[in-house]
């Protein structure tokens, strides 16, 4: 079983910045690919970016020249850095490990962590 904590998420003015962290326990992390999603109310969750097992990144248009995703997995912990913020970005943040093996796909879901822009 994987256990997945986001933290960092909070109330921040446009423009602003913030760093998101998922830490995981419970399995090998370096054999996970990762991926933050995020869900704006009365809205469908939107994926947000990935950063593969090898370390290959991919970012959403939205969040493109903002939004950077990193991992340590010395600390078996993914970062999203997320600067010039807008209100559009107001949503809960959840982070999901990925697992592709010949019996299919596992993935596991964190709790989520609010974030707010707003003046």
């Amino acid at each position: 079983q994987v256990q997945l904590v986001e933290s960092g998420g909070g109330l921040v003015q446009p423009g602003g910045s913030l760093r998101l962290s998922c830490a995981a326990s419970g399995t090998i992390f370096s054999m996970y690919g990762m991926r933050w999603y995020r869900q704006a109310p009365g809205k469908q969750r939107e994926w947000v970016a990935t950063i593969t097992s090898s370390g290959t990144k991919y970012v959403a248009d939205s969040v493109r020249g903002r939004f950077t995703i990193s991992r340590d997995n010395a600390k078996n912990t993914v970062y999203l850095q997320m600067d010039s913020l807008k209100p559009e970005d107001t949503a809960v943040y959840s982070c999901n490990a990925y697992l592709t093996s010949p019996s299919g796909l596992t993935n596991y879901w964190g709790q989520g962590t609010q974030v707010t822009v707003s003046s």
